[in-house]
């Protein structure tokens, strides 16, 4: 067996969601993909697949839109000063600009504020609202924030500021008392409540300007896909349009953007997720994120380049930040902090990354994760957590609200900030909880799996249907497919061997599996293991070929295993894992060849004290089959690794015959006494004989009496009592060393599989697996 690295669940479809026509041609498994999204007949299927920009809602439908419209009309008109007041992250810089390049479509005289992540934090802030009053702003709508700001839209109202929210995130108990708020959550008319803030900001923009803006689409797309809002509805059609506007764009910021991302040809859900978002967010995590908001907004390529360099830089610097904290990070986590919820803090760290770190600590060791700046002066520590899909951060840090100075999040990741005293208790109560919610199974990361695929069924054009599903992101995710089947050949690739790849041919058809990473997992696969692999469906192009390929994301082996190690003298068996608690070496004498860290067993101990093991490593053929049979029965392992090296084989040797053995007791009975010391070689010559024939048959007349022996001579025994050769212990003895030798030495890898298998099942070897041997 091998377990997977994650927990897999399998998708299921609704039992009353069927196909309702077949009036458009795809393959029974993009149909069941479809099923899997509610999506039931060719309409709908058309619909999806092929986005229209024609089933977007109308912004009349968000509350407040008209009253807020007029407002910023009346503003433009007046002359009046707006501030657009966006957020630091990807979301919030591409909300910005996309209101700001409308309002100054319309010759609104406007500017914008994001604050600064570090200084003040999220969204509104009564300095910040007070400044903008004393530069004569009178109107400022906010993009991506605002529908928890209570506090400053009573200091907006008290100041005589009117305030515009556009914002996405869940409203609180109480609203805001703003001027007008665009809110899809707060609007029970419009029929979509997942847009991004971007998306929001967007809605307004084409209210204002009374027409749909399908130019701005390309940064509707990066806020979209970058802020993880459920890619389906308006959210799909729009990044559907956007990837395509942002694939032409002509905005000399995002070409330059596309440039150092090394972006070519049609930009995907993924560019942005793991190219454009992470270089826009690095800006707010290291310092303001006006210089992301003026890329976005330049439209002189001298300038984009320059811009484009320093966000560039800044990601860069991005990245190291995040390595060092990460490696420091890690070498705080104690084997005890891996059993719960891993919290760490030190002095010094970036506030800004400290989301990203928790992440990768999360990825590591399949725990949640807290990570925490301290701040010595003030008493205090900041940061960040992320979580595992079974535990509820939010609910169990709500549990212990007091313990915290500021605290905000969802199930999955959340912020917060409290008293450095209250370290250790925050530790405490959270592992406490985490102890009496999870099992060790609940820690394992789980992966979603699409279907089950046959290696005929994963055809190129099955890719090019898959395809056609994109954007992939929340609530549609990229495909996941498992395959079971015995590989045809696994090789490790890399200059480190440090990628695994699986060949798989069934009839005419063939597929490839890479495992990026894997490769450390070559040595525990066996030859001819069925193995079960999950992962993404593509295409593998290489000089002109193409050809479909699974990328495997995990992989499991779900029977036990056997290893053939049969002859080899050097055996590193580090590669296995040993583990002496679950783990045992099967021997008759401990030796050099056995590693240390192994549990013992030898073949004359008693089995009844042993349970199932993880793995046996037999360096040592036993004296009779059946005492490995009871061992297999007994301990039932996962993993069996043959080890045998036999030195002097009898198999190999030449058993004598009933004539060798006539021949040579008719020469004692003529001769009466034979001396092997002088006539060995005479005897051996006469018959072909080896020396051991002639010993052997010596030892077997001896024992049964036949002939008497002493220092190498042989006297004929007068009186023999009359006796079968079978009778003789020595006869047998050789007979069994050769008969085990057969069966577990000599035999092909199917074959010993087989018998194992056989004594895995707790049923008799049936006679025709067994070697006979006779005269």
């Amino acid at each position: 067996m091998l377990q997977s690295k994650a927990k897999w669940k399998f998708a299921t479809n609704n039992e009353s969601l069927q196909w309702m026509d077949d009036t458009i041609q795809l393959s029974p498994v993009t149909k069941e993909l479809l099923l899997q999204r509610g999506i039931t007949t060719a309409n709908q299927a058309r619909e999806f697949l092929s986005p229209s920009l024609t089933n977007l809602h109308s912004p009349h439908h968000l509350a407040s839109i008209e009253k807020a419209s007029l407002r910023v009309h009346k503003a433009i008109e007046q002359n009046e000063k707006i501030l657009i007041y966006g957020d630091y992250d990807a979301d919030g810089v591409s909300s910005t600009t996309v209101l700001l390049i409308a309002l100054r479509k319309l010759g609104a005289a406007c500017d914008y504020y994001i604050p600064n992540r570090f200084t003040e934090g999220y969204g509104p802030n009564e300095a910040a609202f007070r400044k903008a009053y004393e530069d004569g702003f009178r109107l400022i709508i906010t993009v991506d924030n605002g529908i928890a700001a209570v506090h400053e839209a009573n200091i907006a109202k008290e100041l005589g500021l009117d305030l515009i929210i556009t914002d996405h995130h869940e409203p609180q108990e109480q609203l805001p008392d703003a001027f007008a708020i665009i809110h899809p959550k707060c609007s029970p008319d419009y029929l979509f409540q997942e847009l991004a803030g971007v998306g929001v900001a967007f809605k307004f923009a084409e209210q204002l300007l009374g027409y749909f803006p399908e130019q701005l689409l390309d940064l509707v797309a990066i806020g979209t896909i970058a802020d993880l809002v459920p890619l389906v509805n308006e959210n799909r059609i729009l990044a559907y349009y956007g990837l395509r506007k942002l694939t032409t764009t002509n905005r000399q910021g995002l070409k330059a953007l596309k440039k150092w991302c090394k972006i070519e040809g049609t930009v995907t859900e993924e560019d942005i997720g793991f190219l454009i978002g992470p270089r826009l967010n690095a800006v707010g995590r290291l310092q303001d994120a006006d210089l992301a908001v003026q890329l976005l907004l330049t439209d002189d390529q001298e300038e984009a380049e320059e811009l484009a360099e320093m966000v560039e830089q800044l990601n860069r610097q991005r990245q190291q930040i995040v390595a060092d904290i990460v490696k420091e990070a890690e070498g705080m986590v104690q084997p005890a902090d891996q059993s719960g919820v891993i919290v760490v803090a030190r002095e010094g760290w970036n506030e800004g990354v400290l989301g990203i770190v928790a992440s990768r600590l999360v990825q590591k060791y399949d725990r949640p994760a807290i990570v925490l700046a301290i701040h010595p002066e003030e008493e205090r520590i900041k940061g960040s957590a992320r979580s595992i899909p079974a535990f509820d951060l939010f609910k169990n840090c709500m549990r212990i609200r007091e313990l915290f100075t500021h605290f905000g999040g969802h199930a999955q990741a959340a912020g917060m900030t409290l008293p450095l005293h209250n370290l250790h208790d925050l530790k405490k109560h959270l592992n406490e909880l985490i102890h009496q919610q999870l099992t060790a199974e609940d820690f394992k990361q789980e992966i979603v799996i699409s279907k089950t695929l046959k290696i005929s069924e994963a055809t190129e054009s099955l890719v090019n249907e898959l395809e056609q599903l994109a954007p992939f992101g929340m609530a549609n995710p990229k495909p996941i497919f498992h395959i079971k089947q015995v590989p045809a050949e696994i090789r490790q690739l890399g200059n480190n061997k440090k990628h695994l790849k699986l060949h798989f041919r069934e009839d005419t058809c063939q597929l490839d599996g890479i495992g990026f990473g894997l490769g450390d997992l070559y040595p525990k696969i066996s030859q001819q293991a069925n193995v079960s692999l999950v992962g993404e469906i593509g295409i593998n192009e290489w000089n002109g070929m193409r050809k479909p390929q699974m990328v495997i994301r995990d992989l499991r082996i779900d029977e036990w295993q056997l290893f053939d190690h049969r002859g080899k003298k050097q055996l590193d068996l580090t590669l296995y894992d040993s583990n002496p608690e679950v783990d045992y070496a099967v021997c008759r004498q401990i030796t050099e060849r056995i590693p240390k860290d192994l549990g013992i067993v030898t073949y004359d101990m008693d089995f009844a004290a042993l349970d199932k093991v993880s793995s046996l490593f037999i360096f040592d053929l036993p004296p009779d089959l059946g005492k490995l049979e009871d061992l297999i029965k007994k301990t039932k392992p996962a993993t069996i690794h043959a080890c045998f090296n036999v030195e002097n084989s009898m198999y190999m040797q030449v058993f004598p015959s009933r004539d060798d053995f006539k021949w040579f007791y008719a020469q004692i009975l003529k001769r009466k006494t034979i001396d092997l010391n002088g006539e060995l070689e005479m005897l051996m010559r006469a018959r072909g004989w080896t020396k051991d024939r002639i010993v052997f048959m010596s030892k077997v007349f001896f024992e049964l009496g036949f002939v008497k022996i002493d220092n190498g001579v042989i006297d004929y025994n007068p009186t023999p009592v009359k006796s079968d050769l079978r009778d003789s212990k020595v006869y047998q003895k050789r007979l069994r060393q050769a008969d085990i030798e057969k069966t577990l030495y000599y035999s092909n890898y199917k074959v010993l599989k087989k018998w194992f298998s056989f004594c895995m099942a707790d049923v008799e070897v049936p006679k025709e697996e067994k070697v006979t041997h006779g005269i």
